[in-house]
């Protein structure tokens, strides 16, 4: 019981990831490449494709392509390292479970198709915020968290003592 309760978080992976695949495979299927559908005079959806990493860095580079395949693999494992042999506190633990949910979403773009479908576009007038999707959104919404859980919050962390 006991490590079920200290797993328990690891179960926000599975819906943040189809949640991401399902609303990827909506755009790709329903809006021809590059095409947008406004929402709102600020929202709109876009089918777009991102090969590189954050706002498209490095996206005109074959290795940037190779970085940003490799990185997530890197920052996957660590997360999954700490999660698993260390004891954080709840709020740490679901910050940490977001950004690994939403690395494994757009790390499995980039591996099934090279690219990673964003298609939430938001903007102002001529100002436009990059577009991106539901993994990066559970990305940002997770940094944030811990932010916050670091910053506001007295959260310690525990080694699991060896088995």
């Amino acid at each position: 019981m006991q490590a079920m309760q200290r797993y328990a978080h690891l179960l926000i992976i599975l819906p943040v990831f189809l949640l991401d695949r399902w609303t990827k495979s909506l755009v790709e299927d329903r809006l021809p490449y590059g095409d947008a559908v406004p929402v709102f005079s600020w929202l709109s959806i876009v089918n777009g494709r991102n090969t590189g990493g954050l706002f498209g860095f490095m996206s005109q580079h074959d290795a940037g392509r190779l970085i940003f395949l490799i990185f997530p693999f890197a920052i996957i494992a660590g997360l999954a390292y700490y999660l698993i042999f260390y004891r954080p506190l709840l709020w740490t633990r679901l910050s940490l479970t977001f950004v690994l949910s939403g690395a494994i979403g757009n790390l499995y773009d980039r591996i099934s198709r090279s690219y990673v479908v964003d298609f939430i576009l938001v903007h102002y007038g001529r100002l436009e915020w990059p577009a991106f999707n539901v993994a990066d959104s559970a990305i940002t919404f997770g940094i944030g968290l811990w932010l916050y859980t670091q910053l506001f919050l007295r959260e310690g962390t525990q080694k699991i003592k060896d088995r």
